[in-house]
């Protein structure tokens, strides 16, 4: 093989791999934890340009990482995992308190405001191709509700 030849296939990986690159997170962040408390929320804004599912997330902060729903059942708000969480291209999904978020488990630490929390967010797409989107989430306080530019103030 010539360079040239070397040369015009590493641009076409790289291309490929950029053209990949379909879903955008904003305004990520983790709600901090009490002492000995073993699990918390991360919530964002996503969104992609062509249709794609979360199907996995993990931290080096949690050895437990699932994509997990609130809902009402029966009058009872509950969580439960999901197996995958569909994004629609062009639309923003908002994973928020009290609806679709990231749920880490087995805390072995206290999380506190103004830590960051890594996370990797998988995506799959309808051709079953997987893109991992690296989040560093900032830790806001217990009793944060919303990301800032979304809580009003007075």
């Amino acid at each position: 093989m010539n360079n040239t030849f070397r040369i015009l296939l590493a641009a076409a990986a790289l291309a490929a791999g950029a053209a990949q690159a379909q879903v955008t997170v904003q305004d990520a962040w983790v709600r901090a934890t009490v002492p000995q408390q073993k699990g918390t929320g991360a919530f964002m804004q996503l969104r992609s340009a062509k249709d794609v599912r979360l199907v996995s997330a993990s931290s080096l902060t949690a050895p437990i990482v699932e994509v997990h729903e609130m809902a009402l059942q029966d009058n009872v708000m509950r969580m439960r995992q999901v197996p995958s969480l569909e994004l629609p291209a062009g639309k923003t999904v908002e994973l928020k308190p009290g609806g679709y978020h990231v749920m880490l488990m087995d805390l072995p630490a206290q999380v506190k405001a103004g830590d960051t929390v890594p996370l990797t967010l998988v995506f799959e797409g309808k051709d079953g191709q997987r893109e991992s989107v690296q989040v560093q989430a900032p830790v806001r306080a217990v009793n944060a509700s919303a990301a800032p530019a979304a809580q009003h103030k007075h």
